[in-house]
């Protein structure tokens, strides 16, 4: 059987990185990253935007470098505009959700509540393993 893929939401990026998933979700995470770990460009935005201390940016560009970006594409944005019109989602959870289904990925996100009604999109929440 082959292993599912992964869309990194920001949250669970930032919150992996500072060791704060319960030992559950640190685990399952260890094995997403050991793959190479797929972020939207979204969440490169946001991560790399964050006002980190120096050690701390440099330890999101490591990741960030270390990932796949997957970029805005025809399909994305058609994709995120079929998903704002039907749901009120915020731009950016619209182009994270368009992502992870144009790409056939598993969304890991802390905010379930963002992508809930979103058809066909996988969600799964490495704080609730």
């Amino acid at each position: 059987m082959e292993q599912s893929q992964y869309l990194i939401d920001t949250n669970i990026v930032i919150d992996y990185l500072g060791n704060k998933l319960p030992a559950s979700g640190m685990d399952f995470m260890h094995t997403v990253i050991d793959v190479v770990p797929n972020v939207s460009v979204v969440t490169k935005i946001e991560v790399l935007g964050f006002n980190a201390p120096e050690q701390h940016y440099q330890l999101l560009t490591n990741f960030i470098n270390d990932a796949t970006v997957l970029d805005l594409t025809n399909n994305v944005v058609e994709t995120s505009i079929e998903i704002r019109k039907k749901h009120k989602t915020k731009l950016p959870d619209a182009i994270i959700a368009a992502t992870a289904l144009v790409y056939d990925l598993v969304l890991l996100s802390h905010n379930f509540a963002d992508f809930k009604n979103i058809n066909g999109l996988k969600v799964i929440d490495p704080h609730n393993l």
